[in-house]
């Protein structure tokens, strides 16, 4: 259950779930982002759901957060698709950074926005409204933290659309020339961006691993998985962990996803970028309790 309460800045931390508890949380998560975001009217739900369980492994499992958020041994997420924030504003809530009260009047008055705005306090820690900001905003805290020899780590999420932006493949760059294995890159692809498929824009048609052989080009470690696969996505996140040395190039996931997953009338559909669902439409059913 998504608690959506708590003292900002001030949480409790939970040792990390297990493979069911995180699958249960993702799906509490879901239900929490839907019930808020149709009754609030918000649009951006379907980029939303597409990463919710992204976030839960790394909110629950991966990183290292900490009761302050402002805590400087705290990980760092970077979510640069941020008009997809929705989910993210659901975890923050049910963490304590949040209050309730601003999650639940989301889009009705709170000072949260339809795309995330920088507020560290409330863990939030990048504004990236305008797509191809949050790479690069991330690599340079990965590049702070090497120079200054801290620990913590930077992980940031981009959407697989916002990877047509020039400034993410100059980030990329940068980040291979100076190791910054500190980082970790989580392409939400779901092969799809505003208001099409992919492969009615740039990407060859055909080509299903276009982003794979690109970021191996640049320089980085990839792998690839299912971005609904929670198993899998630990699996792969933790491999890498486990891999202490420096000097290694930065991390690429890519996570297959589907767009508006978890709402059967939404899934894969374009039309539904911006878009809130009727009553008859999420009666098509859902896939979460």
């Amino acid at each position: 259950m998504v608690k959506n309460a708590g003292k900002r800045g001030k949480i409790k931390i939970s040792g990390k779930l297990t493979v069911k508890q995180l699958e249960k949380k993702a799906d509490d998560i879901r239900k929490n982002t839907v019930d808020i975001v149709v009754k609030n009217g918000a649009g951006h739900i379907a980029p939303s759901l597409s990463s919710v369980d992204i976030l839960t492994v790394l909110y629950y499992r991966i990183m290292n957060v900490k009761p302050d958020a402002e805590e400087e041994k705290r990980d760092r997420l970077v979510f640069s698709k941020a008009h997809g924030c929705y989910g993210l504003y659901s975890i923050l809530a049910d963490k304590g950074y949040l209050k309730g009260k601003d999650w639940q009047s989301f889009y009705k008055g709170s000072f949260l926005s339809g795309c995330a705005e920088r507020s560290v306090k409330h863990g939030i820690e990048a504004g990236c409204g305008s797509l191809g900001h949050g790479l690069p905003i991330a690599t340079g805290m990965a590049f702070g933290a090497k120079l200054r020899n801290r620990k913590y780590r930077v992980y940031c999420i981009v959407g697989d659309g916002e990877m047509q932006e020039g400034s993410n493949w100059e980030a990329i760059q940068f980040a291979v020339k100076h190791e910054l294995s500190n980082l970790t890159i989580i392409v939400d692809h779901n092969g799809l961006q505003a208001m099409d498929f992919l492969e009615e824009i740039l990407t060859p048609k055909g080509r299903k691993d276009d982003l794979q052989k690109k970021m191996r080009g640049f320089g980085a470690e990839v792998k690839t998985c299912n971005g609904h696969n929670i198993k899998d996505m630990v699996d792969n996140i933790e491999g890498w962990s486990r891999t202490k040395k420096r000097g290694r190039p930065p991390r690429a996931l890519i996570a297959n996803t589907i767009k508006g997953y978890g709402l059967k009338c939404m899934e894969n559909i374009p039309k539904f970028h911006f878009r809130i669902p009727t009553d008859k439409e999420l009666e098509t059913g859902k896939r979460y309790e």
